[in-house]
């Protein structure tokens, strides 16, 4: 077979971007130059959910999972030297899709970039913000109409750009089954394509264009010949939603247009050398059938659970891509699947399951009235705590973690400091400063921009009414306007909301029969309550700061409730005042923290020191999440009580140390352990 007939290979991407916007934009060129063909912009949480670097939530934030951009200033920072006509773009923002997405326009025409060439992606799937991933700023109602109004400019102005990229992969992380990956993300779809349908923006005779620029961001777990399976069902139930539900007659608009990153929450922070295999099966499962190919992939690092990977890290990950893609001949042959008998009951199996799941959600009023009454959530709290219990079991190996343990001292963590990327602390306040500096001068030469005052009014006014928010938007960018002041105007006209967090109805999901783990716990739930005096033992769960995955906390929250506590649970998105204040007026015997996107350093010693201002420091604290070793000894150091980590995968051990913690803050004998 002669190289012409090979298949090109898929887009090979790198999520990245942090620090600062030239940080990012050295890294960017860097990766191109590695071989990387297209960009993925990963964008820091203040970002991600419309306040700037000052705003009292962005504390301990700024530029710790993505690349902050405040306004015009930064995106041109950003994509210097990055000629975008020619570039395919894919940025994750949600909430805040349409301002990104302004911003890059406007870069690009002062680039001189022909518009209707620009290609790339923006997320913009606001439904799963509500189930897994937590950036969503407005409600479903108001945040569908900006998805609308993005969907119906882009097909007119950006004939070429995804404006949407429907998310199954965190689904998966929050604990969806496959079957619920494919349901949720089609629900999610029929929403979507209903209201721009029915919004009067977009002829009839152009829904095939909508049809045929709708792109999907798929999670790729380790059973590979499932997830394959997967995704061969998931072609076959959007070609017959696409064919019947929205008449859509052209295959090449009806298909399945997908990209996909591997199951970071998969990787383990113990042995994470194992990470590495895991990957290559996860890639496999979406390419080794030209079927149902992805058209986009990108690989996490090896030591994503440890912390930021560097850029050698991220090197090796796009190198495992590229030996896939040129050494081997995969590329070289049909689909490998075709007529197996084993493959196609399990592909029939799913979407028949997957079907009658979206028939459900159809009952209950669309996707959209199935994240409000907190359906979807109660389904992924319940799905992951009965995974989780599998782990814990023994039921559900997972290497180097409940099985295999024993291990020699592996070279690539001989030193944790330098086997991950830090964030220098100094880099929130010197971004902080810049901001300052572009509110006071945007005006002023060189920029000139007009005053922004103006274009904000056009943008409240545009919200009132049903006029389509884009050009108001494109004015603000234009203008100088940013990112908080952008989503302040919205956020006044349509106010915020607060997601269900899916705890209070989540089923058992580890049963606490005499004898078992679950049970000694509660043996000593009840013990220590009435040593206190009290009814029940009360324990309040905090996510401070921006970080919206929840899908620890939540579990934490479940089986704490399982073992007999009364649980606060505000969901996210809360300050360390509003967290203290919330132990003082529940009267809470311990506080637990989780955070995963790296601001543990500088939240968990501030709601310390709040309890200790408030003389409470008989309330332990604990904290989780993705905290590097030196860090977790800090906050021990600091009077945090006990720190867990990804490698600590037994829930129900972890809520009997918390009561340990209640036991000893309140100079309570330790209790005996039953022989």
């Amino acid at each position: 077979m002669t190289e012409r007939q090979k298949d090109r290979p898929w887009l090979m991407r790198t999520y990245a971007g942090h620090s600062t916007a030239e940080a990012s934009n050295e890294l960017y060129r860097r990766n191109l130059a590695k071989g990387q063909t297209g960009l993925s912009v990963a964008f820091d949480l203040p970002t991600q959910t419309g306040y700037d670097a000052d705003h009292v939530l962005a504390r301990g934030e700024v530029g710790r999972v993505g690349v902050p951009v405040a306004h015009l200033g930064d995106m041109r920072r950003l994509l210097q030297d990055i000629p975008l006509e020619r570039m395919n773009t894919s940025m994750t923002i949600n909430a805040t899709a349409m301002w990104l997405l302004a911003l890059y326009q406007v870069v690009a025409e002062e680039q001189g970039a022909d518009l209707a060439e620009l290609q790339g992606t923006t997320q913009n799937d606001i439904v799963k913000e509500y189930l897994s991933r937590g950036t969503h700023v407005f409600p479903p109602g108001p945040s569908l109409r900006l998805t609308t109004d993005l969907i119906a400019y882009t097909v007119t102005h950006l004939p070429k750009w995804n404006p949407i990229n429907i998310c199954s992969y965190h689904l998966q992380e929050a604990g969806a089954t496959p079957v619920q990956e494919i349901a949720y993300a089609m629900s999610t779809a029929i929403a979507v394509l209903d209201a721009v349908r029915d919004s009067g923006q977009v002829p009839e005779e152009r829904m095939g264009d909508v049809v045929g620029r709708i792109s999907f961001f798929v999670n790729a777990g380790v059973r590979f010949v499932e997830e394959m399976c997967k995704m061969r069902a998931f072609g076959r139930v959007w070609d017959k939603i696409t064919r019947e539900r929205y008449g859509i007659q052209d295959p090449k608009q009806r298909r399945f247009r997908y990209g996909v990153q591997v199951n970071s929450l998969g990787l383990t922070e113990a042995q994470p050398e194992n990470n590495v295999q895991r990957i290559v099966l996860e890639m496999l499962a979406v390419t080794l059938s030209k079927d149902a190919r992805a058209r986009a992939v990108q690989l996490p690092a090896w030591n994503e659970a440890l912390g930021l990977p560097r850029p050698w890290d991220q090197q090796w990950s796009l190198r495992i891509q590229q030996v896939l893609a040129y050494e081997s001949d995969l590329l070289e042959y049909g689909d490998l699947f075709e007529g197996s008998k084993v493959v196609e009951a399990k592909v029939a199996e799913l979407v028949e399951l997957a079907e009658a799941e979206i028939e459900h959600i159809e009952e209950l009023g669309g996707a959209l009235a199935a994240v409000e009454s907190g359906y979807l959530k109660t389904r992924l709290v319940a799905s992951h705590a009965e995974r989780r219990a599998r782990i814990e079991s023994g039921e559900e190996k997972i290497v180097g973690v409940n099985a295999f343990e024993s291990t020699e001292p592996s070279p690539l963590t001989a030193d944790l400091d330098t086997a991950i990327h830090t964030v220098d602390p100094a880099v929130e306040e010197r971004v902080v400063a810049a901001l300052q500096q572009w509110r006071d001068t945007r005006w002023q030469p060189p920029f000139n921009h007009p005053r922004c005052s103006s274009a904000l009014d056009r943008l409240k006014e545009a919200a009132r009414s049903d006029a389509n928010l884009m050009e108001a938007t494109l004015e603000c960018a234009r203008c100088g306007v940013t990112t908080g002041e952008w989503a302040g105007a919205l956020r006044e006209v349509f106010g915020e909301f607060r997601a269900p967090t899916g705890v209070s109805a989540a089923p058992v999901a580890v049963p606490a029969a005499a004898g078992s783990a679950l049970a000694e716990v509660r043996r000593k739930v009840a013990a220590t309550a009435r040593d206190l005096g009290v009814g029940k033992l009360r324990f309040l769960v905090g996510k401070p700061g921006l970080d919206g995955h929840s899908n620890g906390a939540e579990q934490i929250a479940v089986r704490a409730r399982d073992a007999g506590f009364e649980v606060v649970y505000q969901g996210i998105r809360l300050t360390p005042e509003q967290i203290v204040d919330a132990a003082l007026a529940e009267d809470v015997h311990a506080v637990g923290l989780s955070i995963l996107s790296g601001s543990h350093a500088r939240l968990v010693p501030d709601v310390l020191e709040r309890l200790r201002v408030a003389g409470a420091t008989d309330i332990p604290v604990i904290a989780g999440g993705i905290i590097p070793s030196s860090d977790a000894a800090a906050l021990r150091d600091a009077g945090v009580a006990a720190v867990f980590t990804p490698k600590d995968f037994d829930i129900t051990g972890i809520i009997g140390r918390i009561v340990d913690e209640i036991r000893h803050a309140n100079k309570l004998d330790p209790l005996e352990v039953p022989a």
